[in-house]
């Protein structure tokens, strides 16, 4: 376990600094974030929390504890039962009692190594915190260039740690308010929670990108959560999300709510929250993913209609779209493609060679099913292109008539700067291709994309609510120009003498 110690640089010799050097430093943080306050084993029900949002981060995970004086943290590679057991969980426990973070990491910003696992742990002018972030900077660069200047050192790669930065900076430190100080410099995407040895300071981005909503145990304890599943399993009940540009702090006193910023003019909910990334059980920016999949699939086949043997799902992210296109179609639903459930998703896959490891594990098609079939398979979304195309390939090489491939989702055909795992043009196979070419490399017999206004009309809020970008290349803030709110003096920072925190 990690205690509560003040933190020094990484040397040029450690292993994390080796693998900092080694990383690919653009931009891939699609991440789950869980908080519990006030129950004695607040670390045992943020692994509870952090495993049912497994799903939105498998290279790392983490817990930081308070105890109501000090702050101590444990975090590895991994997955959540890899990086935790019971005697680790208990320490914890002993080491806290008051409060804890947690957070599962998929890194956009920074590498998959070690040192950029959450919650960061930083010692500071102003005490100790520990931070967890999901979301994605589009100005942390520059305002990590800021510091640097200013002689500041950094440990990790990662976009979060500019935040720790900027709190523990003269500036915000002099402020009424240092954490909302430090949030109006921000520009992109972010729900954070902030653990403080008194407290937990829950914040979400004034758009909205990422979800983060509150919670309540049995004995009136607050939790917080990235999904309402993790709610569901640590036994809470939903309260409310926090509001776009909302500072909640949770404390032995309870919810305290106060603004750093006004709301965008105009929301970006992520709706591929809904088409891919949250568990079908939640509740995502008000509406239930389960429903709003199976309303993909009908609107799909009311668009693409097509003669079929049966409707086939491509495990697991395609199923509940599958349910619905074979309930308005009338075609029968089939289980042609077992999954191996041991297996992660291999669309969060840090590199391509995982990732086709991984599809060459984790489906298997059953000949007898679909042998001589005209089917239809039915996907969430295609990003790259290389895993679905060997998927087809061995749909094909097990006998089947016809494959017409059938994609919940408008292609992506733009890079995503506020959270998601397409960041390179070259890496999107829809980027630059007509449909006939996507359709000619995938090797299927037809192929059609739910249309954006088939995507949001599904949708409960309105479409102007949602960010597409990916789809349609509309975003709301400039990703080639991002800006910081306020200027940072750099002389300001050097107050510290450019020490890091």
């Amino acid at each position: 376990m990690h205690l509560s110690l003040p933190v020094l640089p990484s040397s040029p010799k450690s292993p994390c600094a080796a693998a900092l050097a080694s990383q690919d430093p653009a931009p891939k943080e699609k991440c789950g974030v869980v908080g519990v306050w006030g129950h004695a084993r607040a670390a045992q029900l943020c692994y509870l929390g952090l495993y049912a949002q497994q799903h939105r981060g498998q290279e790392s995970a983490g817990i930081a504890v308070s105890d109501g004086r000090r702050l101590a943290h444990h975090t590895g590679m991994g997955l959540v039962p890899e990086v935790f057991d019971g005697p680790t969980l208990r320490a914890l426990d002993e080491a806290g009692g008051r409060g804890a973070i947690g957070h599962n990491r998929y890194s956009t910003a920074g590498g998959s190594v070690a040192c950029n696992a959450q919650p960061l742990l930083e010692n500071y002018i102003g005490g100790q915190v520990a931070l967890a972030h999901n979301g994605n900077l589009i100005n942390a660069d520059l305002l990590r260039l800021k510091f640097e200047e200013a002689g500041h050192l950094f440990h990790t790669t990662s976009d979060t740690e500019v935040i720790i930065h900027l709190l523990a900076s003269p500036a915000q430190q002099k402020a009424v308010d240092p954490v909302g100080a430090s949030l109006r410099h921000l520009q992109g995407a972010f729900s954070l929670l902030f653990l403080f040895p008194d407290r937990i300071e829950c914040a979400r981005d004034p758009w909205g990108w990422r979800p983060l909503v509150i919670g309540m145990l049995p004995g009136g304890e607050h939790v917080v959560a990235s999904e309402t599943v993790a709610l569901d399993v640590m036994g809470a009940r939903l309260i409310r999300e926090v509001e776009p540009g909302e500072i909640v702090t949770i404390n032995d006193s309870g919810l305290h709510s106060r603004r750093f910023t006004d709301p965008a003019p105009r929301t970006a909910h992520c709706v591929f929250e809904h088409v891919y990334f949250a568990n079908p059980a939640s509740v995502v920016f008000g509406q239930n993913v389960q429903v709003t999949r199976e309303r993909l699939g009908e609107t799909l086949a009311k668009e693409a209609a097509v003669a079929a043997d049966y409707v086939v799902p491509m495990p697991d992210s395609g199923r509940s779209a599958a349910l619905g296109y074979a309930r308005v179609s009338g075609i029968p639903y089939r289980e042609a493609i077992v999954p191996n459930r041991y297996v992660g998703r291999t669309f969060i896959k840090p590199s391509q060679d995982a990732r086709a490891a991984a599809v060459r594990l984790k489906l298997n098609v059953i000949d007898q099913l679909v042998r001589d079939k005209r089917l239809i398979i039915v996907d969430d979304s295609i990003v790259r292109g290389t895993t679905t195309k060997a998927k087809m390939d061995q749909i094909r090489a097990a006998g089947a008539k016809e494959i017409h491939l059938r994609i919940s989702c408008p292609p992506i055909r733009h890079p995503c700067h506020f959270g998601v795992d397409f960041a390179k043009r070259s890496e999107l196979v829809a980027h630059g291709r007509t449909l006939e070419e996507i359709r000619e490399f995938l090797g299927v017999d037809s192929l059609h994309y739910l249309s954006l206004d088939g995507l949001l009309s599904c949708m409960e809020r309105p479409a102007e609510s949602y960010c597409e970008a990916c789809f349609s290349g509309d975003y709301r803030l400039d990703p080639e120009h991002p800006v910081t709110e306020r200027v940072i003096d750099i002389e300001q920072l050097k107050i510290f003498g450019g020490a890091s925190v």
